[in-house]
């Protein structure tokens, strides 16, 4: 029997807030953010439980990636970021 999928989901858009995270429908603290700048993609993925971070550094042009772990999301972006451009 095949596996079934799941999906990452917004929070209720109805509420009128921005939202800038996805998280799993049946576990809201695996979170999920993707953001980005003119050089450079961040892809950002909450452990399970939510205690701790995978960030994947694209870089835009080359599609050259790096990834780090850390316990808060700033230390995983700075890291992988770092790794990417490291001359």
């Amino acid at each position: 029997m095949p596996r079934r999928w799941t999906s990452f989901i917004a929070n209720d858009a109805q509420s009128g807030r921005v939202i800038r995270a996805l998280h799993e429908e049946a576990n809201p603290r695996h979170r999920l953010r993707v953001e980005h700048d003119e050089r450079t993609l961040l892809i950002h993925l909450s452990d399970e439980d939510g205690t701790g971070w995978t960030t994947i550094a694209v870089d835009r042009a080359t599609r050259r990636w790096a990834v780090a772990q850390g316990l808060r999301q700033a230390d995983s972006a700075r890291l992988a970021h770092t790794e990417l451009y490291r001359a």
